[in-house]
């Protein structure tokens, strides 16, 4: 397989970045480097123009690396609320991830932050205050406060029931004792006895 050497005008991932001097099969770099405007072949002319890559490349890298040096400190004093929907018993229904964060960041501060800049050890599943790392740049790392609240209002707890006296007398006497106390009794007439 031929291989050719090329100069790469934009980062690629897994090959280089910007301005670097690399080897690549040749149809890739003629079907797609080239077309694209990824990469130039290494001639004289293209040499020379090296030096203004690089300079480009060292004056990029240095104005991302302050503006993601200040966005660090900006972040850290944040506190982003997320709202998710729960269960009566405060239970979330799924789990907060990255790009929920990433999503919440942008509407509620107008801050643009790539997802995979947040890094979660574990998709967040509970309510409260949670502490999540941001790598913003290779040597700039922040923390920010999470706070993760329920959309559903928590059911209130029960009030305690009131203890009610126990009953000491069994229910057919104590329906007997009611009926009693509420009418006297009358008195059965007395039948005269017959006279033979």
């Amino acid at each position: 397989m031929a291989k050719t050497e090329v100069i790469l005008t934009h980062n690629i991932v897994g090959l280089g970045g910007e301005s670097d001097q690399v080897k690549v099969a040749a149809g890739y770099a003629r079907n797609y480097l080239f077309p694209q405007g990824f990469a130039i072949p290494v001639t004289g002319a293209n040499k020379r123009r090296l030096e203004s890559l690089k300079q480009r490349r060292a004056e990029r890298e240095a104005h991302e690396f302050n503006a993601m040096n200040e966005l660090s400190k900006s972040v850290s004093k944040l506190i982003c609320v997320v709202k998710v929907k729960t269960g009566d018993d405060g239970k979330l229904f799924g789990t907060v991830t990255a790009g929920m964060i990433a999503d919440e960041l942008k509407h509620q501060f107008d801050i643009a932050l790539d997802k995979k800049k947040i890094h979660l050890e574990a998709p967040i599943k509970s309510l409260g205050e949670h502490v999540v790392e941001l790598r913003l740049h290779a040597e700039v790392k922040s923390t920010l406060k999470v706070r993760v609240e329920s959309l559903t209002p928590l059911a209130a707890p029960a009030p305690a029931p009131v203890e009610e006296k126990p009953h000491t007398e069994k229910r057919g006497k104590r329906v007997e004792a009611e009926k009693t106390e509420a009418a006297p009794k009358a008195e059965k007439p007395v039948k005269a006895a017959k006279a033979k």
